[in-house]
């Protein structure tokens, strides 16, 4: 292309008078078409009530809900009391939902997924009670028994790590799913202080219920003191990857290694953002150095295009230990990457 008076006058002549809702490529404008208005007009990100990505709210009842035709359900789970050292991932949820600036397109998986799927944010898990651990993981298990029931796939924000016990127990129920799960812990420890419902165990409790197959369960990013208390994960037959071997095998060699072990069956990701080095995500419970990059993590989960997601979370947002609120714009990024995953997977019906 050669840049001369013409070409000038070329683009003048196309672009002068165009506002942001004129976008002339085709693969852009069918994107653009969703988003923006003829005369150029989106929605302000700081402006109207803030939802989980912008999408629709969608107020549905305690008992007897009804999902309408959704394809997915975005829901808050503000509960930490499953937490071993700082509290205040129940402030997670409604960190995430204030993040006013996150998508509508991502550019790497061509997807706008707010708009392409029926999407809404559902509210919160209705909780009894503050301050019971066992019930409050009863009422997530009946609320997300109701999204899969209904045929939606259960898209959740915490709240603490010990919320994906309930979530799996719901999500499971009916066979043993697969799981991806990026964090800085395995999360696979037996019981503490005469209880086993806590954060650092809801993946050995997934596999001790049956709704778990571990032998389809891929932990990337792990690291730490804490090595000694995740014998769980290896007797099960978890494949662990640690954060220090990440380097030596390349981000794309994880992402082979995760779609052979999860093959094509039902598989759930589970995002701790504790797996990013506190330099990136300081606002959370349990920060361990050494962790990946927030490059690192979107290359990552981008990369499981195509696998048969049937659900997804992300936890451990404690808003209050970051002042600069970039732990909760990560957790806002990657809730995003897996909703864009969602797209393309099969599980998720396409009517």
């Amino acid at each position: 292309m050669v840049w001369d008076k013409m070409r000038l006058e070329q683009l003048r002549a196309e672009f002068s008078d165009a506002n942001g809702g004129e976008i002339f490529d085709e693969k852009f404008r069918k994107v653009a078409e969703k988003i923006i208005s003829k005369n150029g007009t989106r929605l302000a990100p700081y402006a109207g009530i803030p939802t989980f990505l912008s999408a629709p709210y969608m107020q549905v009842a305690a008992d007897e809900p009804d999902f309408g035709n959704l394809q997915v359900a975005i829901t808050g789970i503000p509960m930490d009391l499953g937490v071993t050292n700082r509290p205040g991932s129940r402030f997670g949820p409604r960190a995430l939902r204030a993040i006013e600036r996150i998508g509508p397109y991502n550019h790497v998986l061509g997807t706008a997924p707010v708009f392409d799927l029926r999407v809404a944010d559902i509210g919160d898990v209705p909780f009894q009670s503050r301050y019971r651990l066992e019930l409050s993981h009863d009422d997530i298990e009946k609320r997300i028994g109701q999204i899969v029931d209904a045929g939606v796939a259960p898209l959740s924000v915490g709240g603490d790590h010990s919320i994906s016990h309930p979530i799996l127990k719901a999500v499971g129920r009916r066979e043993p799913v697969g799981l991806i799960h990026i964090d800085a812990h395995c999360d696979t420890s037996g019981a503490f202080d005469q209880t086993k419902f806590h954060h650092g165990g809801p993946f050995r409790n997934a596999v001790l219920d049956g709704v778990l197959d571990p032998t389809r369960t891929i932990q990337i990013g792990i690291r730490g003191s804490a090595e000694y208390l995740w014998e769980f994960s290896y007797a099960s037959g978890m494949t662990v990857i640690h954060a220090e071997d990440l380097s030596g095998m390349g981000i794309g060699a994880v992402i082979a290694k995760a779609k052979s072990i999860v093959g094509d069956s039902p598989t759930y990701l589970s995002f701790d953002i504790d797996s990013l080095d506190p330099s990136f995500a300081p606002g959370t419970g349990t920060p361990e150095v050494g962790g990946l990059t927030t490059r690192e993590v979107l290359e990552l989960i981008r990369g499981l295009k195509g696998i048969n997601i049937v659900g997804g979370d992300v936890v451990e947002v404690a808003p209050q230990y970051d002042a600069t609120t970039n732990t909760a714009h990560a957790g806002a990024q990657v809730l995003f990457e897996i909703l864009s995953l969602m797209v393309f997977s099969p599980s998720i019906d396409k009517r």
